[in-house]
């Protein structure tokens, strides 16, 4: 494995590499005062926290843990509230419960939030009603509104990108360490799943989890652990596409005179920015953080080897994390070729599914949707590759959220094509609802429970 240990590295060093899905900013005197005014806010997360998150992740590719990494498609400016942020945190701790009680293994948690504002889009511009516009890219970027006013790319936005941030990281930070992640509370989860079936296994877990409680308290033995049992750890994550907002936020710690991404604990290059000369490869080559590689259908074994090395370059385990996204009925197409040039390079890295970007539709109605009998075979293949393999599948990724939404169809409260206009509520692709995430979480425990057991007997 080639690799390019010793490049020096400055943050501005994307700006003279090929830049795709990032926007032009027509007035540069703006963009420049909205940078210098970042560049002067205190980072998002702390260096700390992106090696304590490296160190789990690192865990996870040996299968000795799990990551799940879920939320929305991309955060809205007009949708942001405390019981969003909330209701999407209950649904990630019930997840994670299902998780660790039916697989009994550690769970990662790490929301796409505080950051997630950005998208890359098929096309860079769009017709609305006869009229040509800038597609809209995230709200960091530009407005939604079908205008083409509104679709002006305005550097102004970031700043308020970074105030959300800072506000939902401030929330989540609260919840996880004030005593709403309480494991004693596991009953207090149940959001409104009161009529399914998977609302009836999740309390049947929980009161399973309550009665182990009370035997460890009546036997003395909660003391020593209770810190652990009444906190969790919460990271965030985004994918890495707006590189001025990126740049602006990127410090040096002090600790160790490494760059971090002070954006988030874990970024990511997506599908479409992953060229190995690209701007974006560019700078999260250079940061300290972990960092996510989606691959799809296209992913060359060849660029890999590159962008593993370029990416990785020590090897360093928790560092990079794979994140396969190929549609229900392509998994076997590509990943076993993938699994087998990382296992030939010898790279430390950790494979995580994301069922949902390769499972887009549009349905008889007209709306963008995701079949949930796509997601879940989609999740079925990637465990059974790994199996096959002898490989460990160490993650989920899914763009899920709190609410009640009707986006995907499918799943147990059936949702149909006709169900979609009813509580169609994402910016941009369509999300799992709160009961289709927890149905996935009891299919994702079963597939992993086989997978664990399959290494054991393997070794």
């Amino acid at each position: 494995m080639t690799r390019t240990t010793g490049q020096a590295w400055t943050k501005t060093d994307w700006r003279a590499k090929p830049r795709v899905q990032m926007p032009v900013y027509p007035d540069a005197d703006a963009l420049h005062s909205a940078e210098a005014q970042l560049s002067k806010y205190p980072p998002l997360v702390f260096a700390g926290e992106a090696r304590k998150l490296k160190k789990q992740l690192a865990a996870a590719a040996r299968g000795d843990a799990f990551l799940l990494q879920g939320g929305d498609c991309a955060e809205s400016f007009a949708e942001f509230s405390a019981d969003n942020i909330r209701d999407t945190f209950k649904v990630m701790l019930q997840m994670a419960m299902v998780l660790t009680y039916g697989a009994k293994v550690p769970v990662i948690k790490v929301g796409r939030v505080a950051g997630q504002f950005a998208k890359p889009r098929s096309a860079p511009t769009e017709m609305v009603n006869g009229v040509e516009m800038d597609s809209y890219k995230g709200d960091i970027i530009n407005d939604i509104a079908p205008t083409p006013e509104a679709r002006i790319p305005d550097p102004a936005r970031m700043l308020q990108a970074y105030t959300q941030a800072a506000a939902s990281l401030n929330l989540l930070r609260a919840f996880s360490t004030g005593g709403f992640a309480d494991i004693h509370r596991v009953h207090s989860w149940t959001l409104g799943f009161t009529d399914h079936e998977d609302a009836d296994k999740y309390r049947d877990m929980a009161n399973r989890i309550q009665d182990s409680l009370d035997f460890m308290a009546a036997a003395g033995l909660s003391g020593a652990t209770n810190h652990e049992l009444s906190t969790v750890d919460f990271y965030t994550s985004h994918e890495a596409l707006l590189l001025e907002y990126e740049e602006a936020l990127c410090r040096v710690d002090s600790t160790t005179g490494k760059w971090l991404a002070g954006s988030g604990h874990m970024i990511w290059i997506g599908d479409r920015t992953r060229q190995p000369d690209g701007a974006h490869v560019e700078f999260c080559r250079g940061v300290q953080n972990p960092i996510g590689l989606k691959c799809g259908p296209s992913t060359k074994e060849e660029d890999l080897k590159v962008l593993m090395a370029k990416l990785n370059p020590e090897n360093e385990p928790g560092r990079l994390t794979l994140i396969a996204r190929f549609g229900a009925g392509n998994v076997g197409d590509h990943l076993p070729r993938l699994i087998r040039t990382v296992q030939a390079e010898g790279a430390n890295v950790l494979w995580s599914c994301d069922p949902m970007h390769g499972n887009v539709i549009k349905s008889s109605t007209g709306y963008k949707t995701r079949p949930f009998d796509a997601i879940l075979r989609e999740v079925q293949d990637f465990f059974a590759i790994h199996r096959a393999e002898g490989t460990v599948p160490g993650g989920v990724h899914i763009e899920m959220t709190g609410k009640d939404v009707t986006e995907c169809t499918g799943g147990i409260r059936a949702v149909s094509d006709e169900d979609l206009s009813s509580r169609y509520h994402t910016a941009c692709d369509p999300r799992l609802n709160a009961s289709q995430s927890l149905e996935l979480a009891f299919l994702v425990a079963e597939e992993l429970q086989q997978s664990r057991a399959a290494l054991r007997a393997a070794v």
